[in-house]
């Protein structure tokens, strides 16, 4: 992909998609059923789904002399005093749904307006002050259009190219620190990445964002009341999570353990959450095999025992440190008959441990293997190993498809540590193995042993043999705190700008990453699971790519949530800010998701879009995930056709 206006790209909370090495592990491990369940208690499925494109209308004509650059009848749409973007929505989804919706489907179809909070800043005089304009005209798109709208206040880390980000990047207080300290702009996909300091609510651009934020807010409610009833939802910020460096292909297992957030804020953070959920400093280290003097004394894990001497043992971290260790891979076998069911089992000293499904994206493997057709050919499942006694473990790997023999995929060891080092004993075996036929070469199709199994490919990527594994019992308090964290930082952000307003009684949403949906990916990295879970007075928004788009992974990870928040909160809408299968669908199951999602709950489903002005696709920095008819990648061309003929009369 060539680099392109970040407003219209990574500025609006571009999916960091699974673009890892083969080979990449797993991240976040769940159960997962095989259904596309509905859970209990689910929102009425008489509500309609309103798809709400989020239309790159920013750059054409919003931002100021954009629009200079565009054909002349557009530009007297944008340009005028009073003018709005209202008219570029209208023209793109008018060539999406010319006659409207057809009337058996349960949809209604608005827009998404991206309000980049950043941008809402002009210097005057050495001051940063709030372009107010340029919010004028914002809020005249939702007046001036009859469509119902999702306004998205975003402010992330991925660059909206806005003047003041490099102002706010030149202040190590806006950023947030690894141990080594303030992270350096990183790059995605070309583009930079600035790491946000979450952790301290007083550093300058978090006092900008709430700023930005209130000024977008109040124009929309100077709006007369049946214009602000259009607004159906607003969603916070886009993905909020900690980081870490190289955020392209840093999100896997390998490499140093750098995490955010070190600062002195976290840090003191970090010893008031402790001394909050213990009460005592001997209970403690009774919880953690401490012997920490004073609270004073304690930090947050931060090197590597295999590499760096400690002064203790808990100052050790890695990926696997909080105890859990992925077992991942992937496998595919061509011709498979259609609704088959393959699962891979695992085996540790001869008892089963856990089994997981194939079918998680894994696009990285089809790059890789185009021959393939399908990404879907992801396994992980996350084994609990702190009980587990020190020594050396076997693994064994059983592929089961439906009624057919069990292959067996081959066996790993590996070692769980005592903080000591000692040299690991070998475990004994507390079982038999399952009979199985054995797979010939992993990554290859032929086996002439056995035809039945002759076309699975198969690799392990996880553990690699002998692997060594330490459980570090401050790890997951530590884990606990930086989810809290960014938590903490949505929920207040919302109470600060949305809930003192005339629209606390429109549903707000978050607009978060799921990185459980990848399984190359160290969930613990992202810091999610407490912002994914539920928080007061904002809904669930996320944004889904591949599989967790229109698969199971998503549906039953939904129910399991559903079931466990229902007790405290009841059934509530969630929000699908970002969507994009990256495969071909055909017309029934492109209808077929989008019904699952309204039948689970869903309120609204967005997805990017390119602004179509009399027939023609306008000109800007255009999205690579754009579902538009000029869009040849991940099937977006074709995916516009399908979304055209579901939608028609």
């Amino acid at each position: 992909m060539t680099p392109t206006s970040t407003l219209s790209r990574s500025g609006w909370g571009l999916p960091v998609v699974a673009v890892g090495l083969l080979g990449a592990l797993g991240a976040g491990g769940w159960k997962l059923h095989t259904d596309l369940a509905q859970p209990s208690g689910a929102l009425s499925s008489q509500s309609p789904l309103l798809l709400a494109p989020m239309i790159g209308v920013i750059e054409p004509c919003i931002l100021p002399g954009t629009s200079a650059q565009q054909p002349t009848s557009l530009q007297e749409k944008c340009g005028q005093a009073e003018g709005s973007a209202a008219a570029l929505v209208e023209a793109t989804l008018k060539e999406l749904a010319p006659s409207g919706i057809k009337p058996q489907e349960n949809w209604e179809l608005g827009y998404t307006l991206p309000v980049p909070l950043l941008q809402l800043f002009k210097e005057q005089e050495g001051e940063w002050q709030i372009d107010q304009p340029l919010v004028d005209k914002l809020a005249r798109t939702v007046r001036d259009s009859e469509r119902p709208a999702v306004v998205y206040l975003f402010a992330t880390h991925f660059a909206s190219h806005a003047p003041l980000e490099l102002a706010l990047a030149s202040d190590p207080s806006n950023l947030a620190q690894t141990r080594e300290g303030p992270m350096p702009a990183g790059k995605y996909y070309g583009e930079p990445v600035y790491y946000w300091n979450i952790a301290d609510p007083q550093a300058p651009v978090n006092l900008r964002r709430k700023e930005a934020a209130t000024a977008m807010v109040n124009a929309l409610c100077a709006l007369e009341p049946r214009h602000r009833r259009k607004i159906r939802a607003v969603t916070l910020l886009g993905e909020v999570h900690h980081y870490f460096p190289d955020f392209e292909q840093g999100m896997g297992f390998g490499g140093p353990y750098r995490v955010t957030d070190y600062s002195a804020v976290s840090r003191a953070g970090f010893r008031d959450f402790l001394r909050t959920r213990f009460g005592t400093l001997e209970a403690l280290n009774r919880a953690v095999d401490g012997s920490f003097a004073s609270w004073d004394a304690i930090d947050p894990p931060s090197k590597d025992i295999r590499s760096e001497p400690l002064r203790h043992f808990h100052e050790h971290i890695d990926s696997y440190a909080q105890g859990v260790l992925p077992v991942s891979g992937w496998a595919f076998r061509a011709h498979r008959a259609p609704g088959s069911r393959a699962q891979v089992l695992v085996y540790r000293n001869g008892e089963l441990a856990g089994r997981a499904p194939v079918h998680l994206s894994r696009q990285d493997v089809l790059q890789a293997k185009p021959e393939f057709g399908d990404a879907n050919t992801g396994w992980r499942v996350d084994l609990d190993f702190r009980q587990w006694q020190t020594g050396l473990h076997r693994l064994d790997f059983y592929l089961q498809e439906d009624m057919r023999p069990l292959v067996s995929l081959g066996s790993r060891q590996i070692a769980v540590m005592d903080r000591r080092q000692a040299t690991p004993l070998e475990q004994p075996m507390r079982g038999s193995l399952p009979h199985a036929v054995t797979q010939a070469t992993s990554g290859s199709g032929a086996s002439p042993q056995n035809s039945a199994i002759s076309a699975w490919q198969v690799h392990i990527d996880s553990p690699a043999p002998l692997s060594s594994y330490y459980y570090n019992p401050l790890v997951p308090l530590w884990h606990a705190f930086r989810a809290k964290q960014v938590a903490h930082y949505i929920q207040a952000f919302g109470k600060a700008v949305v809930q003192p307003s005339c629209l606390r009684d429109t549903p707000t949403y978050t607009h978060q990453i799921v990185p459980f949906a990848n399984p190359g990916w160290d969930a613990q990295k992202f810091a999610v699971e407490e912002s994914l879970a539920g928080l007061k007075d904002i809904r669930l928004g996320v944004s889904l790519y591949g599989e967790a788009s229109y698969g199971d992974s998503f549906g039953s990870w939904y129910a399991q949530r559903q079931r466990l928040s229902a007790a405290h909160t009841g059934p509530q809408a969630y929000g699908v800010t970002e969507f994009h299968p990256l495969k071909g669908l055909d017309t029934n199951e492109w209808r077929k998701t989008l019904n699952a999602h309204q039948q689970r709950g869903a309120a609204f489903l967005s997805f990017f879009m390119e602004p179509r002005w009399e027939g023609q696709r306008v000109e800007r920095g255009h999205n690579i995930f754009s579902i538009d008819p000029q869009n040849p990648q991940f099937q977006s061309t074709a995916l516009y056709r399908v979304a055209q003929e579901a939608l028609k009369h």
